[in-house]
């Protein structure tokens, strides 16, 4: 879900009021790449489909279909998943799409081809033409890639809203606690889920349908001598022991690269610093 989501969703509103209809959204799950290349690892989601769903519900969209996705359902032509599923099963009065959509076996279906298909199956069909922000075509592969470099201000821009990861809190080496900087440490359920560059995030966490100021660090904390990346949110004026429950962390703002201390004295006096940055930065 990003910025040119939202146009065609909001397109897609304005005209189920116009024509007193209803608003759907037609989606797939599993995510394409994955059925069609298992041994792929390297995919990396911005939205899980429970993220997903509910950012669409937020935005409106009175209906959601998610069509399994499968190997046999990946050879459907265009022209039967246009006629068997677009206009038998949904009833189509009106197909909004965004700029450059392929659908179909190896992508054939295009909207010149929609467009042929419309007046015979009864529907209309209107193509969202391409999105800008500041000049710059809004694509998944760009908020990617503003999100590994840990450009999270890009990524809202693109996106309209903070990027999140969600899991559960797990048991850590509590050397955070040590020095007076306890730390949730977060297991993301979804393997698939990109993950932001490493570093110090200034971030917004729900805990319990409340929300919290904190401080996140993503890395394999060097100047403990670890080599596995973990995921740790220091939440402020937050005490209680949440082990085993879901949480929610926004990322407001990339503060700083993880760098290796000497002690953990000197690692203490940073967070510090970051701490105070941090409230700074959410104020």
């Amino acid at each position: 879900m990003h910025f040119g989501h939202r146009k065609i969703i909001q397109r897609l509103s304005e005209i189920a009021v116009n024509e007193g209809g209803q608003s759907a959204i037609l989606t797939f799950y599993p995510h394409p790449r994955m059925v069609l290349f298992p041994d792929d690892h390297q995919l990396q989601l911005i939205n899980t489909l429970d993220e997903k769903i509910r950012l669409l519900e937020k935005a409106g969209v009175q209906h959601l279909i998610i069509h399994p996705f499968t190997k046999e359902f990946s050879r459907t032509t265009s022209l039967s998943f246009v006629r068997d599923i677009i206009v038998n099963q949904l009833n189509t009065h009106k197909l909004v799409i965004g700029y450059d959509h392929h659908f179909g076996r190896n992508r054939e279906g295009t909207f010149e081809h929609l467009k042929e298909f419309a007046p015979v199956y009864g529907f209309e069909v209107e193509e969202i033409p391409a999105q800008l922000l500041d000049d710059v075509k809004v694509s998944s592969t760009k908020i990617r890639n503003a999100l590994l470099n840990g450009q999270v201000d890009l990524a809202y821009h693109f996106l309209n809203y903070h990027y999140e990861l969600s899991g559960t809190v797990v048991k850590g080496n509590e050397v955070g606690r040590s020095i007076n900087f306890p730390t949730a440490n977060l297991f993301v359920d979804d393997t698939t889920k990109l993950i932001p560059k490493p570093g110090v995030y200034a971030v917004k966490v729900d805990v319990q349908n409340h929300c919290f100021d904190g401080m996140m660090n993503i890395g394999t904390n060097p100047t403990l001598g670890n080599n596995k990346q973990s995921i740790e949110v220091h939440i402020f004026d937050f005490d209680k022991l949440i082990y085993d429950q879901k949480i929610g962390v926004r990322f407001i703002h990339h503060m700083r690269d993880e760098v290796s201390f000497s002690n953990l004295e000197s690692l203490k006096h940073q967070l510090e610093k970051d701490k105070q940055i941090a409230k700074e930065l959410l104020a």
